[in-house]
C-alpha cells in the first residue's frame, strides 16, 4: 500500500503526459495539412530561387 501513496515520481509522469499529447497534435497537424505545408515550402523556394 505503501507503492500507492508515494508520489515521487508524480511530476515526471506529467511531463510525459503533455509530451505525448503535443506529440499527437503535432503528428495530427501534419497528416491534416501536408498538402498546404508542401505547398508552402514550393512557394518559398520558388520565391528565393
Amino acid at each position: 500500500m505503501s507503492f500507492l501513496r508515494e508520489e515521487e515520481g508524480q511530476g515526471l509522469v506529467e511531463y510525459a503526459l503533455i509530451i505525448v499529447v503535443i506529440a499527437i497534435a503535432l503528428i495530427v497537424m501534419l497528416v491534416f495539412l501536408r498538402d498546404d505545408l508542401g505547398n508552402l515550402f514550393s512557394n518559398i523556394g520558388n520565391n528565393l530561387t
